[in-house]
């Protein structure tokens, strides 16, 4: 049966923006995409932060057709070897005494499962999440997002009632008066335990925080908020829930992002890099005590494609990509990018430049008021940030927009070599120039 050409098709309905002139991707290899024009591209945003592998990886391909061929599906309710490899490999890797693994579908569900969970075992309701954080699109997940132009434009229904906001360890444009990072870390800490005790610490049942921000800004927390937060959560008997949707399988230089804080949270979340986007997959690790009253208890709701074995393959092959030098290179890497995208603090538009491992924000700042040139809450007309990001994709260079969309994004494949980096930054660095010199 003959196929429709692209032009008799039905558009299938837009995310995002609803671009009326969006990039067609038709092929990609290792950091480089090509689009239906025959025009290549640097992919430094790893398309949505998640094809951690690179594009083409044919480790990956292998174990997904493979498997296909094998037994395509196997239900959620049933017993599959290759969901029990994967989620044995990924206990392996899991800090502290994580141990047993609930497949999901989607990040947004994941953090869904884990705030049910946390629930459960805890007998709390309240789940405390970070202005400027990114948790998911479905209304649950968007009810924990702290990003205004999510919860606006999903409208009032994205409030779905037990779920509270505090102020996140920011350093610049902090919220805190703190003159130093370690100064700002206190205050955030003590910030956070003071929205505990006013919320009342048997109402709430879990803190739930991205270890690096994700597409809020890639920003990282100053030195010891982390071990204090931990210190706070035992104090309170609060469990700590890690979102590692985006910095999670190698994205900041280790398995996991919250390793490069050194504090094992109770309940971890995954999606994106586990499967490097090859297949949609996600899921929660949870500590031994948390998993056995699940085990014990049970899960009463489940869904039809979570520990999909296609997608379960394809984790298992991106896993050995990883422990194959991916995620040492992304460790090296991660100090060149970092240099290179600091030169562009020499532009008085560039407010700061922050990260870790291969997951930076540029924030951009208007220089004569030094203020954001968009604010997430207000609809203001042209934005100059979106205009480095189309300049930066003229010159052969695909970056992200951050939400809220006063910064861009940075977050490239981990097979990225040093010269795809100073090739992407040059490009970055002309963008830059082109919009506001």
């Amino acid at each position: 049966m003959a196929q429709p050409t692209a032009e008799a098709r039905p558009d299938a309905i837009p995310h995002w923006y609803g671009d009326d002139d969006v990039m067609t991707l038709v092929d990609g290899d290792g950091v480089t995409v090509h689009d239906d024009r025959d025009n290549a591209y640097l992919d430094f945003v790893s398309q949505l932060y998640c094809v951690n592998a690179g594009h083409g990886e044919e480790r990956i391909v292998e174990a997904i057709t493979e498997q296909a061929s094998t037994i395509p599906y196997v239900s959620s309710a049933k017993g599959s070897d290759v969901r029990s490899i994967l989620a044995t490999r990924i206990a392996e890797v899991a800090p502290g005494e994580l141990s047993d693994v609930f497949f999901s579908v989607s990040g947004s569900e994941a953090n869904e499962s884990a705030v049910q969970f946390a629930r459960e075992y805890t007998g709390g309701r309240k789940v405390l999440t970070r202005y400027q954080s990114y948790h998911g699109a479905t209304y649950g997940a968007a009810s924990l997002t702290g990003d205004p132009e999510t919860r606006n434009a999903m409208g009032r229904q994205v409030e779905t009632g037990g779920a509270a906001k505090f102020l996140p360890p920011i350093v610049h444009r902090s919220p805190f008066d703190g003159d130093t990072p370690e100064a700002i870390a206190r205050q955030a800490a003590d910030h956070l335990e003071y929205v505990i005790q006013n919320e009342g610490p048997d109402s709430v049942a879990a803190v739930l925080m991205e270890p690096v921000g994700g597409t809020s800004g890639a920003y990282p927390a100053p030195a010891d908020y982390w071990e204090r937060v931990r210190e706070i959560c035992d104090r309170y008997d609060v469990l700590l829930i890690a979102d590692e949707v985006i910095t999670g399988f190698g994205r900041c230089g280790e398995w996991f992002g919250i390793e490069t804080e050194d504090v094992v949270p109770d309940l971890l979340t995954f999606a994106k890099g586990v499967t490097s986007a090859y297949v949609p997959l996600a899921g929660v690790v949870a500590s031994p005590e948390i998993a056995g009253h699940l085990h014990d208890e049970g899960i009463d709701v489940g869904q039809t494609f979570a520990g999909h074995p296609v997608a379960c393959a394809a984790g298992v092959a991106a896993m050995d990509a990883y422990d194959d030098g991916l995620i040492e290179n992304a460790r090296a890497r991660g100090d060149h990018l970092e240099s290179r995208l600091r030169e562009l603090e020499t532009y008085d538009a560039v407010g700061d430049v922050r990260g870790r491992g291969l997951l930076w924000a540029v924030e951009f700042t208007d220089p004569e008021t030094d203020e954001p040139f968009h604010h997430p809450w207000v609809e203001s007309g042209d934005n100059p940030v979106d205009d480095v990001i189309d300049e930066a994709e003229r010159q052969g260079v695909l970056v992200g927009g951050g939400r809220p969309r006063t910064q861009i994004i940075v977050s490239p494949p981990l097979p990225v070599t040093d010269d795809q980096i100073d090739t992407a930054v040059d490009a970055l660095d002309a963008a830059v120039a082109a919009v506001f010199e």
